[in-house]
């Protein structure tokens, strides 16, 4: 996988997949294609619901309660994935790094790079920089997307223009009741 830097790349698609879950392997594969990943994924008949529970595993990363709950969880997904890291120029593009043996299944090749992606993330921009949209907490709204911190600030809590909106209208009405 040519990810770089490892860290945001990864922790966007693992969002982008938690927020709008293809419905196949192919729209899996196609979003992987569009943050970055050139590698060829070898097909199994489980790839769409094995990682499924990839993303699924890792929403309890989001929803963690703690930093240290965070890294705990997130140290079980790295054991999981534990590959040497290896030097590679599988596509002609370059040599780069791959957190993974070869020939493994789609599922496992994002179980690493997704894993090492937020802690490098975390570990890099702050533990707090990952979580789900704030307009979800307010009454009513439903919105649970996944919001990856990559401001400069480190102030985003909303995952879109659209939801911060929404919720500046809800308080401002709230206000003048």
């Amino acid at each position: 996988m040519h990810l770089n830097p490892y860290g945001e790349y990864a922790v966007l698609l693992a969002a982008s997949l938690a927020n709008a879950w293809p419905h196949d392997r192919a729209g899996i594969e196609s979003r992987t294609r569009d943050f970055g990943m050139t590698m060829p994924f070898p097909e199994r008949p489980d790839d769409h619901a094995a990682t499924r529970a990839v993303i699924d595993r890792w929403l309890a990363v989001v929803d963690a309660d703690s930093p240290d709950e965070r890294a705990r969880l997130l140290n079980e997904l790295m054991k999981e994935a534990t590959a040497y890291p290896r030097l590679t120029d599988h596509d002609g593009e370059g040599w780069h790094l791959h957190y993974r043996d070869d020939d493994q299944s789609l599922a496992h090749v994002l179980l690493a790079v997704i894993s090492v992606g937020t802690a490098l993330h975390l570990t890099s921009r702050g533990m707090t920089r990952l979580g789900r949209c704030a307009a979800g907490r307010a009454p009513g709204d439903p919105c649970r997307n996944v919001v990856v911190d990559i401001t400069r600030n480190g102030r985003q809590r909303y995952c879109s223009v659209r939801c911060a909106n929404r919720d500046a209208v809800r308080r401002h009405r709230a206000r003048l009741r």
